[in-house]
C-alpha cells in the first residue's frame, strides 16, 4: 500500500479540497470562500501540502498588490490509487478507503439537506442501489460503457447554466447470497430463484 499516497488523500479537509479542485482552476481565496468552515491558515496549509507532493498543480500565478496569487488544478490521475499504490494493502486499508469514500459522500448529502429549500426530485438527487447479474465480461463492458457515457461530461467547463454535481458510483460482488445449484450431471434445468427453497 502507498501509505504516502493515502495519507495526503484519505484526509477529511485535504479529500474536500481535492473535490473541491477537481474539473476546474481555481485560486487558494476562492477555496477559502467555498469552503468557509475550514480555518484559512490550516486550508492554507493543506494547500501547501498537496502542492508539495504533486497532487495538486499551479497552473497559473500573478501578483496581487504584494501577494503572489496561484491558481490550482490537478493533474490527471492524481486523484486516484492505481494498482501499484493498492500492493500489499490488506482488510484494515480497503476498509479505510471505502469508510472514506462513504464518509465523504454523506457530508456532501448533509450540506445539501442542511442548506434547506431541499427537492431530491427537482435537485437530481438519486441514491440507490441494483443488483445485478454480470460475468466477468458484462461487468468490463459495463464499466467501459459507463465510461464512455461519463467522460464527455466530465470535460464540461462551467457556464451559468450549469451546477456542479457530485456523482458517486460503487459496484461489488455481492457475497451475501448462496449461489444457486448448477445445472445437474443428469441433464435436469438449474434451478431459478423462484424454485430456491425459503429461508
Amino acid at each position: 500500500m502507498n501509505t504516502v499516497k493515502e495519507d495526503l488523500l484519505l484526509h477529511p479537509v485535504r479529500l474536500r479540497i481535492i473535490l473541491a479542485i477537481a474539473g476546474r482552476q481555481v485560486t487558494a481565496q476562492q477555496l477559502a470562500n467555498e469552503l468557509p468552515d475550514i480555518p484559512q491558515a490550516t486550508l492554507y496549509r493543506h494547500i501547501n501540502t498537496l502542492a508539495a507532493a504533486g497532487i495538486l498543480s499551479v497552473v497559473n500565478e500573478r501578483r496581487v498588490r504584494n501577494t503572489l496569487e496561484k491558481t490550482y488544478a490537478l493533474p490527471d490521475q492524481s486523484l486516484y490509487f492505481t494498482a501499484e499504490d493498492l500492493e500489499n494493502a490488506g482488510s484494515e486499508d480497503y476498509i479505510r478507503l471505502f469508510t472514506q469514500s462513504l464518509g465523504l459522500q454523506l457530508g456532501y448529502y448533509a450540506r445539501y439537506i442542511q442548506q434547506g429549500n431541499v427537492d431530491l426530485v427537482r435537485d437530481n438527487v438519486l441514491f440507490q442501489m441494483f443488483p445485478a447479474y454480470l460475468s466477468d465480461v458484462e461487468m468490463q463492458e459495463l464499466g467501459r460503457t459507463l465510461q464512455a457515457v461519463l467522460l464527455p461530461y466530465f470535460k464540461n467547463k462551467p457556464s451559468p447554466e450549469r451546477r456542479r454535481y457530485i456523482l458517486g458510483l460503487t459496484s461489488l460482488p455481492d457475497v451475501v447470497g448462496t449461489p444457486l445449484p448448477a445445472e445437474s450431471q443428469t441433464g435436469a434445468p438449474p434451478v431459478t430463484a423462484s424454485d430456491a427453497p425459503e429461508e
